[in-house]
């Protein structure tokens, strides 16, 4: 596999591979609509296919924020073209590694050794790399471990990363600088939580033991003596990624284990913990044939302040929907709607609200949900699409929706995605105050 030797760090260096993206896609635009010139049936397949590895290339190399974007976007299927939900996807596992004496010399900075001064046998070549770091196997005691390196500069481009490729996402994803603006403190908050690996290890430690008890779930041991703010050790957990999992034709019995420990897995972080790793993407969880699961990485982590909670899943119970008053203050409290809103902005951005939350809280309605079914999820995605070309929208002067709501619904929309691959049919255990009454009652 190709090595980096070195990775960009100053504001310049990093800004100039956004440049040279930039000038590539460009160029990629200028070919494509010559072909079409000869060709008007030309569709843009190719045109996405050479901008997506463009802009991965480009990314790649920079690691940090900018690699954890593209990561962050591979997991929403209905935001981009395939071509770039495809590409982006290797951020979660596969980007290009750092060169072996950059490693040693990371160890070097916080150890004041070598990894094989620390260790009984250290393998200098990475067997993941993705976007904060990358993953080396290494042996003490007999142990079998995983030792996660971070990236040299990540952590402290993170500010300047965000400002750079805002212009990106605006073109890309055709959202407005508004709601970028509203929502980058929190995502930036986030992306600097990743980089300490001494947050990381306390989570990691607190949270694992809290989910100890879950059925089917796979934890690591941490190894304080062994981590610092920039390399974190654990126990090596064996088994596959998703796709690499599906690949081996898992029973629907296995499918449907792995799911229902997913689902209890967030379920009691949420409803009990009220903090969550709020980073479900596939790259963070090892599947085996015995239908157990391995979790790691809790670089991200959401704490769910009580307001936010209380109000978002009050949502969920199909009860709420159905009383107008009591969903329009609780829209309020989440600020989908404000006080400058006129009467009929009101009346829309209520009934669109109201749409979406039945959508997203079918699976809570039901005991079992089948998340193989994707007559749901066609629903879901064309909804989405939908909502990208609400006039209303696009033009509304405020922002709508908590800063709070952006990770927690991240979480969700990953675990959807993971458990729609799975095909896993799942009893949706929830607390009982989230049970519909009136079902109860019938």
């Amino acid at each position: 596999m190709k090595t980096q030797s070195s990775v960009p760090t100053t504001k310049v260096a990093r800004a100039s591979q956004f440049v040279k993206a930039g000038v590539k896609v460009g160029g990629n635009y200028i070919k494509h609509y010559s072909k079409k010139l000869i060709d008007p049936s030309l569709s843009k397949d190719e045109l996405h296919k050479d901008n997506a590895a463009d802009i991965y290339d480009a990314l790649s190399e920079l690691k940090g924020s900018a690699l954890k974007m593209a990561q962050m976007l591979s997991m929403d299927r209905g935001l981009l073209p395939v071509a770039y939900s495809d590409k982006f996807t290797m951020a979660q596992y596969s980007a290009p590694p750092l060169s072996g004496p950059l490693v040693v010399k990371t160890f070097r900075t916080y150890f004041g050794k070598s990894p094989s001064q620390l260790f009984d046998k250290f393998d200098i070549e990475a067997v993941n790399a993705a976007s904060i770091g990358q993953v080396h196997q290494a042996w003490k005691d007999g142990r079998k471990l995983a030792v996660k390196v971070q990236y040299p500069g990540v952590a402290d481009a993170v500010s300047s990363d965000l400002k750079i490729a805002k212009p990106l996402a605006v073109r890309l994803l055709n959202l407005n600088e508004r709601d970028i603006d509203r929502y980058m403190g929190e995502v930036e908050s986030k992306l600097l939580e990743e980089t300490d690996y001494e947050l990381e290890l306390k989570r990691s430690i607190e949270i694992s033991q809290a989910c100890a008890h879950l059925p089917g779930l796979v934890f690591p041991t941490y190894y304080s003596e062994f981590s610092s703010r920039r390399i974190l050790t654990m126990d090596w957990l064996d088994g596959l990624h998703l796709k690499d999992f599906l690949k081996t034709n898992p029973s629907q019995a296995v499918r449907d284990q792995i799911g229902q420990s997913l689902w209890d897995f967030y379920d009691f972080q949420i409803h009990t913990l009220r903090q969550v790793h709020a980073d479900p993407h596939p790259g963070n969880f090892l599947m085996r044939p015995d239908g157990t699961l391995g979790v790691i990485d809790f670089g991200c982590v959401k704490v769910i302040p009580d307001f936010y909670y209380d109000n978002y899943f009050r949502l969920v119970n199909p009860d709420t929907i159905e009383d107008d008053a009591l969903t329009e203050q609780i829209f309020e409290n989440l600020e989908f709607l404000t006080s400058a809103d006129s009467p009929k902005d009101r009346a829309f951005f209520s009934d669109l609200f109201k749409q979406m939350i039945r959508m997203l809280g079918e699976p809570f309605a039901v005991e079992e949900f089948d998340f193989g079914d994707d007559t749901y999820f066609n629903k879901v995605y064309a909804f989405a699409e939908g909502l990208s070309k609400v006039d209303e929208l696009k033009n509304s002067k405020v922002a709508r929706g908590s800063q709070d709501g952006l990770y927690v619904n991240r979480t969700y929309y990953g675990l959807y995605a993971m458990l729609n691959e799975l095909k896993a049919r799942v009893v949706t255990t929830k607390p009982e105050w989230l049970r519909s009454k009136k079902a109860i009652a019938v």
